[in-house]
């Protein structure tokens, strides 16, 4: 969870002459095991590019479409480059209010003719994207393609159908995005690492997009008549095929719930298998032989002391100044804040904020320290990234090998987390090369049960010169692991991969071809015809991350999209949905949860960001009662009142009583409070509570909260049915009135 903080850097062109360092900003490891490529500004350059030049290309683009923009409404950046990158890019950006709304964007260039790497737009209307969009997924699909088809001149890019959205969860107020991923083909086979990323809203227009720009005019690529045929390889892979039990952590980062379950896996040695040759990619590159299941050796067959017993902030500070000294005169430590709190998995840490300080300016993190046993189990280097860009850094004209690497990695494991090392085996995979900087990132899993936990594993980065990169220990407390006994078979679930499996032919290059500009045909096998598949080992039926999202429907005669809607949007949380009934009355507590995950977004989790300073409005709602952020964030925007001690998430809310929440909300309270300016035409307009009257007039005249044959109904409990109606039209109203819930 690293927060960098990065101040400019910028490098003349004499610089650019001796080549470029690769930045201080450091590098992070995402989810899928990359390194993330950081920007480097550079000051002066050969080819000189004016705003002008960029506006020009960026309105052949969209013919008449940002003609509203004047050139005042843009902004050039300076000119930048990635490490081991040295293709020149630009980034131009706009911003304007366009009737009281704001409207922004920015576009990057690159190389010598200006060709659009990235874009993304954020329009002043759109009303006609938030649900129910005005445009479906395929309309969408379809806009997509032709904007790729008329982008690209015709050149060859197909639509991936396996994605996933990993981060399902969207507010009302914010438009409906389809995202689509299209790969660039050669011979009609997909490049691996040459994609379009495409989001349309709901209405229709293309907001952002992404081009890879991996291929270089040498690229070379194996050619696809020479390839073995699919059957004869999806032979050849069945015979090495076989299942694998783990324990899989499947973690909501909103709520922090966390579930394990047993399921089987195909081995993790099997990438995929070279098309022509028949050789076994791996990690290492290309070999004849299948490579050998790796046996699980703990890295300490009992527990290890920790380095010292529970620590206090003065002693965790001084263990960050030895770790995190630098030898250069150029380069200032300073330690900026250290406080406890609960990390993401529960455990009590020291984090110590840092900042590396030099005359251009600063470049900064944090570190997290097990409280209970002095140990390091958060940490990414930057010093050396600091270092190297000053010119301070010792070169090694050889980097460390593989053996080296997980030598030292052991050796880093035991030196900074040692009570954690019995819970953790040597790596079963083979280390991940790190292209741009050189070294490699090891992980040790975790074992329970003598089975391997996916989602939970040591991972330490070891640099080319052998030094520490980074260091993260993901661990968790788990009362009750799902046991083995009632699972089905090895042979079994071998059986049902076998039947589930196909492959899927596509060019990769790989970081230790000898010709580094060349692309091999692999085929990649795949179980279900996607990459998230997995197979449960009690019940032996095939479950998939994707249908996590949209598993659960219901029926209702006239809120049935509103609530499939909110459930789809992580929105309403349905458990039993055979048994739910959307006309029974709501809590005021779930009421509440379900408004303000329709407004804003809320971290339901154990740990966020300064967690230790949280106040408690209410007696009954402290920080760990379930609904703690929910009740704080409605305080905080207004919508509930703190007149009372205690706040009765139990009770059920009436149809007067949402009427306030509404227009609360809307930032509408100081009209509404006026209640004698207001006149109620219902029947039953005298069942309205005096104080409640401006509030009900103004929800029902705005149509959030409609009349039922004239009948307001103001002591009416609400239904689920209504809420979910209600709230989608309260969250059109917010948006169109361009007033967010913003925190």
């Amino acid at each position: 969870m690293d927060r960098f903080k990065k101040v400019g850097i910028l490098l003349g062109s004499s610089v650019l002459s001796l080549g470029m360092f690769s930045s201080v900003a450091g590098a992070s490891t995402p989810m899928d095991g990359q390194p993330e490529r950081v920007q480097i500004q550079v000051a002066a350059t050969d080819t000189v590019f004016t705003k002008e030049d960029l506006i020009k290309k960026f309105r052949e683009l969209f013919p008449k479409q940002f003609d509203f923009l004047t050139a005042n409404d843009f902004q050039m950046s300076n000119a930048h480059v990635y490490p081991n990158d040295d293709t020149l890019r630009h980034d131009l950006y706009f911003s304007k209010t366009v009737n009281g709304k704001d409207v922004y964007g920015n576009v990057g260039f690159v190389g010598k003719d200006l060709d659009i790497e990235y874009f993304h737009y954020q329009p002043a209307d759109i009303t006609e994207a938030l649900f129910p969009a005005k445009v479906s997924k395929e309309e969408a699909q379809k806009k997509a393609e032709s904007f790729v088809n008329n982008f690209l001149g015709g050149k060859g890019y197909k639509l991936e159908t396996d994605m996933y959205n990993y981060y399902p969860k969207q507010v009302l107020t914010e438009p409906i995005r389809y995202s689509f991923s299209f790969a660039r083909t050669e011979n009609d086979v997909s490049i691996d690492d040459q994609r379009m990323e495409v989001s349309v809203l709901g209405n229709g227009e293309i907001v952002s997009f992404y081009k890879m720009s991996s291929e270089s005019k040498s690229s070379t690529f194996d050619d696809v008549k020479q390839i073995k045929e699919n059957d004869e390889m999806l032979a050849k892979v069945k015979e090495q095929l076989s299942a694998e039990l783990n324990y899989q952590i499947n973690y909501d980062y909103a709520t922090g719930d966390r579930k394990v379950q047993l399921v089987y896996q195909p081995t993790s040695k099997l990438q995929g298998v070279h098309a022509i040759s028949g050789k076994w990619l791996t990690p290492s590159g290309y070999v004849e032989d299948f490579p050998e299941k790796s046996k699980i050796e703990m890295l300490a067959e009992n527990p290890l002391p920790p380095r010292q017993d529970s620590i206090t902030v003065d002693e965790a500070k001084k263990i960050a100044e030895k770790l995190l000294a630098v030898d250069s005169d150029k380069v200032k430590l300073n330690i900026n804040s250290i406080h406890e709190m609960e990390n993401y998995d529960g455990r009590e840490v020291i984090s110590v904020q840092y900042m590396y300080e030099y005359a251009r300016g600063g470049s900064g993190t944090n570190l997290d320290i097990d409280k209970q046993t002095g140990e390091v189990i958060q940490y990414s280097d930057i010093k050396n990234h600091l270092l190297d860009e000053l010119g301070e850094k010792t070169k090694n004209e050889k980097a460390i090998s593989q053996q080296d690497a997980i030598a030292k990695a052991v050796s880093y494991a035991k030196e900074w987390v040692p009570s954690y090392l019995h819970d953790y085996a040597m790596p079963i995979d083979e280390p991940y090369v790190d292209e741009w900087q050189g070294g490699y990132y090891v992980t040790f899993p975790r074992i329970v049960n003598g089975i391997v936990v996916i989602g939970d594993s040591i991972s330490v980065g070891v640099a080319a010169d052998g030094s520490l990169n980074s260091l993260n220990v993901n661990y968790q407390e788990t009362e009750n692991w799902p046991s083995s006994d009632q699972v089905i078979s090895e042979e079994e679930a071998k059986a049902k991969l076998e039947e589930a499996l196909s492959l899927k032919l596509t060019y990769m290059k790989h970081a230790k071809n000898e010709d580094k500009d060349h692309y091999n045909l692999v085929y990649v096998p795949v179980f279900n015809g996607d990459s998230y598949s997995y197979l449960d080992a009690n019940t032996g039926e095939w479950n998939n991350f994707l249908d996590d999202q949209n598993s659960v429907s219901i029926s209702h005669p006239w809120a049935e999209d509103e609530l499939n809607y909110l459930i789809s949007a992580k929105i309403l949380d349905v458990k039993d949905p055979e048994n739910f009934n959307a006309d029974a009355s709501i809590t005021k507590g779930e009421a509440l949860k379900i408004v303000m995950n329709s407004l804003t977004y809320i971290y339901d989790g154990p740990y966020y960001y300064g967690r230790e300073n949280q106040k408690q409005t209410f007696d009954n709602i402290d920080p760990k009662h379930p609904l703690y952020n929910v009740v704080e964030r409605a305080v905080g925007a207004g919508i509930i009142q703190t007149n009372s001690k205690k706040f009765d998430v139990d009770s059920s809310i009436t149809r007067e009583e949402l009427a306030v929440w509404s227009i609360r909300a809307l930032g509408l309270e100081q009209a509404a409070k006026k209640s004698s300016i207001y006149k109620l035409d219902f029947k039953d307009a005298d069942k309205v509570q005096t104080a409640y009257t401006g509030y009900v007039a103004l929800a029902s005249s705005l149509g959030i909260i409609e009349a039922d044959q004239d009948q307001f109904n103001p002591t009416r409990e609400v239904t689920y049915a209504e809420l979910a109606v209600s709230t989608v039209r309260l969250a059109h109203e917010i948006a169109e009135n361009g007033r967010g819930l913003r925190y």
